[in-house]
């Protein structure tokens, strides 16, 4: 699953489903194990139906038709079985990681994700097995098709005439930056990191130049100033990139906290760029979408003509 499905996934889920969590009925104890379709002999029980079937109402307030809920649990054993073909075996880790990350977009963890999945009737698992098939389905179609989903600069040039994008995004920029962290060793208390905050704001009022200022900042006692980085402007959140954009060069960003203590970035040099925009990167990405999205149904539907599907 890409970043930007993940994060659909997790604002979707935040929504909408502590809301819903609590009208829905609990699992019953002792659910039928029957199976209610093979595919290729790989069995859906229905107990995989009712907790799919929970989880799409929980992530979209709607009950979804039993059929649908059967073709959407069809369709990811045939995903994930055509990827392991292919040699795409997402491993269990990266499964959790982002099943996590699910939680984090969400505003908890990951055991009170569980929780809300289970009371709700769904399962940590049937959202772990969606995460997996959009993983290797995704890896797979954009590998065998990378060429054919390639947008040219021609039809991007089309789609920014079509709609006029407003001015910011018609503007790309590169950024050269030094990270500076101000280190909080691990386990200190929230006191540690206002304090550190208080050093951060100090620092900035000092740092007007890089060349002094990433010198003054060396010499600081637990402080880290890590090597030079780039990045651009298209590539970037619009909140990130409205930080970046109002930092002057030679100044540092707004202090922000971190696992390892307070960051701020040195802003070091700035370059105006029209062909790597925003708007361009939006405008390509959509149509690659597009794409992705014709190749992946077609895909799909030759996996489910060649395959042993029975109903029960």
């Amino acid at each position: 699953m890409s970043q930007d499905a993940l994060g659909a996934l997790g604002r979707a889920l935040a929504a909408v489903i502590l809301a819903t969590v609590s009208v829905l009925a609990m699992p019953e104890i002792g659910h039928s194990q029957a199976i209610v379709a093979l595919v290729d002999g790989e069995p859906i029980t229905a107990l995989d139906v009712e907790q799919r079937s929970k989880f799409m109402q929980m992530s979209s307030q709607k009950v979804p038709a039993r059929q649908e809920v059967i073709d959407t649990l069809i369709n990811e054993i045939l995903e994930i079985r055509e990827a392991k073909k292919f040699g795409i075996d997402v491993p269990q880790s990266e499964v959790d990681a982002s099943y996590s990350s699910v939680g984090t977009r969400m505003g908890v963890d990951t055991q009170k994700l569980n929780d809300i999945l289970t009371k709700g009737g769904a399962s940590p698992e049937t959202l772990k097995h969606r995460i997996k098939a959009d993983f290797a389905w995704s890896t797979l179609v954009r590998g065998r098709y990378k060429s054919s989903l390639e947008v040219a600069d021609t039809d991007v040039e089309a789609q920014l005439q079509l709609h006029k994008q407003d001015d910011k995004s018609e503007v790309g920029y590169e950024y050269a930056l030094r990270p500076i962290l101000l280190v909080v060793p691990r386990g200190a208390p929230d006191a540690a990191f206002e304090v550190r905050k208080r050093d951060a704001d100090a620092l900035r009022v000092r740092f007007v130049n890089c060349t002094d200022g990433i010198a003054f900042a060396r010499a600081l006692r637990e402080v880290a100033v890590r090597d030079p980085i780039t990045k651009y402007s298209a590539d970037l959140l619009p909140a990130l990139r409205d930080i970046l954009d109002k930092t002057d060069v030679g100044h540092l960003t707004p202090p922000e906290q971190t696992a390892e203590g307070i960051q701020m970035f040195a802003m070091c040099g700035k370059k105006e760029s029209k062909t790597d925009t925003p708007g361009r990167k939006e405008v390509r990405d959509e149509l690659t979408q597009q794409k992705f999205g014709v190749q992946a149904k077609r895909y799909l539907a030759d996996l489910r003509r060649s395959a042993m599907i029975e109903y029960k």
